[in-house]
């Protein structure tokens, strides 16, 4: 199983953390957010993990020369940043056949299970899967809307008016369908670019399990003292930040 980590984001609301090292390797606990992910990825049985590179590459590369992900890894350098959905299809032949791959974002923190996720997908048989999580700033995420059977009706990214709380989890599954729509032109960005002309073709994951996007010092800071750790199901209402 293969999985898409986008790490290329210069995480400028998280400076001055970032000066130095790239968001991806922030720690949480003392424990840098990749090496997370890598574990997580690890132990939910995916062996292949794709890693796009920009602000500080070379700590990513020292961070992986000195630890044993049990992972294997490709890295994708972007000299100049190709969105998520540029970075995907720039590396659409490294799928392969595969009739299945995981995309996340490096800046999420999360222990959610993703056998079961995989499981959800496979029976919906849509073209991609989006976990989804509440949260209580519908305004500054990507907002779904979901009918009776968990297919997505409708996408808005940052609504100013929003019709729900269920927004995009930055985890995802995607197929050989979902390679097809992808935006020839870069940058290219999922929630803009490619979640509204999948409308109807894709399945809405809905998660109660620990996320939080450390993409912001708040959310960060208060990851610190919330987070459970991998193995460990987190139900509380507050870690949905």
């Amino acid at each position: 199983m293969k999985a898409f980590l986008l790490a290329a984001g210069e995480g400028t609301r998280l400076r001055p953390i970032t000066n130095a090292i790239p968001k991806c390797l922030v720690p949480i606990r003392q424990q840098p957010l990749l090496g997370i992910w890598l574990e997580l990825c690890r132990e939910s049985g995916i062996d292949e993990v794709l890693i796009n590179l920009h602000a500080h590459g070379d700590a990513v590369r020292q961070f992986l020369s000195s630890n044993d992900c049990g992972v294997r890894i490709t890295l994708s350098e972007e000299p100049v940043l190709l969105g998520s959905a540029g970075t995907i299809a720039a590396n659409r032949a490294w799928v392969g056949s595969d009739p299945h791959f995981f995309v996340f974002y490096a800046d999420v923190l999360t222990n959610m299970d993703l056998t079961a996720m995989l499981d959800f997908h496979r029976c919906a048989g849509m073209a991609a899967t989006l976990g989804l999580y509440e949260v209580p700033n519908p305004s500054q995420c990507g907002i779904v809307e979901l009918d009776g059977k968990n297919i997505i009706r409708a996408f808005h990214e940052k609504p100013a008016q929003p019709t729900g709380n269920l927004a995009f989890s930055g985890v995802m599954i995607g197929t050989p369908e979902f390679l097809q729509a992808l935006p020839a032109d870069s940058p290219a960005d999922l929630g803009f670019h490619l979640f509204p002309k999948l409308i109807g073709r894709m399945a809405g994951y809905v998660s109660r399990e620990y996320l939080v996007d450390v993409g912001t010092m708040s959310n960060y800071e208060a990851a610190q003292q919330s987070w459970p750790g991998l193995g460990t199901v987190s139900r509380l209402e507050s870690s949905h930040a």
